[in-house]
């Protein structure tokens, strides 16, 4: 439980920092805020597979270049389910994207698999 915790708590941090840098990201409360976190949660781990798979053909030919639409589809599906999240259109989406993805990549070399924050102890 704490894990899953840790993770929505990393997803509202990005979605707050791409809400601040991108033009065009709106979200409005941290009820909404927090909402959000947990839906793109769900939206990642069940809806965005399914397309990863049906959209293969095409991520092969672009070169893995089209998981960015992807991404930025995902984020425009909780911006469409959620009231107080806004995105103006495909560019703020791909942007806002970019910088959730970038602060969740940047949270898993402190936190690890299990949601846990993990120390290296190296003795020599």
């Amino acid at each position: 439980m704490p894990g899953l915790l840790i993770r929505m708590f990393i997803s509202a941090m990005g979605l707050w920092i791409a809400s601040e840098l991108v033009p065009g990201m709106e979200i409005t409360g941290m009820g909404t805020l927090v909402a959000a976190a947990f839906l793109l949660g769900i939206v990642n781990a069940v809806v965005r597979p399914l397309i990863v798979i049906l959209t293969f053909p095409i991520t092969i030919v672009t070169l893995g270049l089209f998981l960015l639409v992807i991404n930025a589809a995902m984020l425009g599906l909780v911006a469409w389910l959620l009231d107080g999240f806004m995105l103006s259109g495909f560019f703020s989406a791909i942007a806002g994207s970019l910088v959730v993805s970038a602060t969740g990549w940047f949270a898993s070399w402190y936190i690890g698999p299990r949601g846990r924050f993990e120390i290296l102890i190296i003795r020599r």
